[in-house]
């Protein structure tokens, strides 16, 4: 057999930066899981604010952070290009793996001997139809994080490469986290906890969730909300005020492990109007936590739903028009103040929800993120 073939691949993983993000998470998790299988090297445009746990790993930093200006930024793709270039060639890279719009441009124009795989990590990515276009053509291989995602590309953009991974989830790292460190809460009763998990964003829709959680706090008046991200969130706790739920709504802002407060739900809520493959959705499904989700284009509907099989509450998606007026809440807010009420006062309901959400968060396992990408890397 030639040498060559017994030696471990090389694996470049390019990412903007290891702030606490969907797709960062992603690249660090993937660096760990195939370690024993390739040589897997990091590189950072801008290593500010890491928020993962990266020791061990081999990481480079560019110090080649955001510009400002249409002409910093596209000056900024071509250093960059030119820097991962000179390490791919430099590494003798076999296959280069990118995570989100900024690092697939640089993959691509960065190409040498080794494959490209691009990430299309989230739904809103596929707003830039140059963009999917160049990574479709120019790509030898287009993860995609759902299959509505890979889809679309296969067929509008006659991609022959797409294919979809999922995201891998370590469900037993994920409960040694949740349970691993004392938190403190403003209160004292953790009882009837809503959580919801993502960066201040008008994508996640958080002021409907405020909305409906002002209803539920009409019936059940013990219930309470937190919302684990990073951010200021001052509109909110705004909102939150001139709704009279200010004193039942915290907001912990980011956290290095946010799992022991996720561990704290009676029930998860996502509100988000676009997503890719959302994370903490299947996270709390891992420790046991019934979930109510927008239906929106990508990601939960593919979690939640299997065949003729239900694993969770899949709302119709809400609107993306930000209303912070706290006189106006709409149908589906209320809506949704339904389904979280029911959820936390329905006993047999919330059981067939808790049990469905463990269940179906062993089918994104970490043996099966690793499968997949194995099989490709030959």
């Amino acid at each position: 057999m030639d040498a060559r073939q017994t030696m471990k691949k090389k694996l470049m993983l390019i990412v903007p930066m290891l702030h606490q993000g969907g797709f960062e998470r992603v690249c660090v998790a993937t660096a760990r899981l195939l370690e024993a299988y390739a040589d897997v090297y990091i590189v950072v445009f801008d290593s500010k604010d890491i928020a993962y746990d990266i020791k061990g790993l081999h990481v480079t930093d560019l110090h080649l952070g955001v510009k400002e200006g249409k002409i910093g930024k596209i000056w900024n793709v071509i250093r960059r290009s030119l820097a991962v270039r000179k390490l791919k060639k430099e590494w003798e890279i076999d296959i280069a793996y990118s995570f989100g719009p900024s690092a697939n441009m640089v993959n691509v124009f960065s190409r040498s001997k080794g494959e490209v795989w691009t990430g299309i990590r989230s739904y809103m990515d596929m707003g830039n139809a140059r963009l999917i276009r160049l990574f479709s053509r120019c790509s030898d291989r287009v993860l995609c994080c759902s299959k509505r995602i890979e889809e679309e590309i296969t067929l509008q953009y006659h991609c022959r490469n797409a294919v979809t991974l999922y995201n891998p989830l370590d469900v037993e790292a994920l409960e040694r986290n949740a349970a691993g460190e004392e938190i403190r809460l403003p209160w004292e009763d953790r009882e009837n906890m809503v959580v919801s998990m993502g960066r201040e964003d008008d994508v996640k829709g958080f002021w409907h969730l405020l909305k409906s959680f002002s209803l539920v706090r009409k019936e059940v008046p013990d219930a309470k909300l937190m919302i684990i991200g990073d951010g200021e969130f001052e509109e909110y706790r705004t909102l939150a005020k001139e709704l009279g739920v200010g004193d039942g709504v915290y907001f912990t802002g980011m956290k290095k492990n946010p799992f022991p407060y996720l561990h704290t739900a009676k029930v998860y809520v996502l509100t988000s109007y676009h997503e890719g493959f959302p994370n903490a959705l299947v996270e709390a499904m891992a420790l046991g936590i019934p979930v109510i989700a927008t239906d929106c284009l990508t990601g939960p509907g593919e979690i939640l739903r299997k065949g003729d099989a239900s694993y969770g509450v899949l709302i119709p998606n809400m609107s993306p028009v930000k209303n912070l007026d706290p006189s106006e809440i709409s149908e589906e807010e209320k809506n949704l103040a339904d389904e979280i009420k029911r959820m936390l006062t329905d006993q047999e309901y919330y059981a067939k929800y808790q049990e469905a959400s463990a269940a179906r968060a062993k089918d994104f396992s970490n043996a099966c993120y690793v499968e997949c990408i194995r099989g490709w890397i030959g």
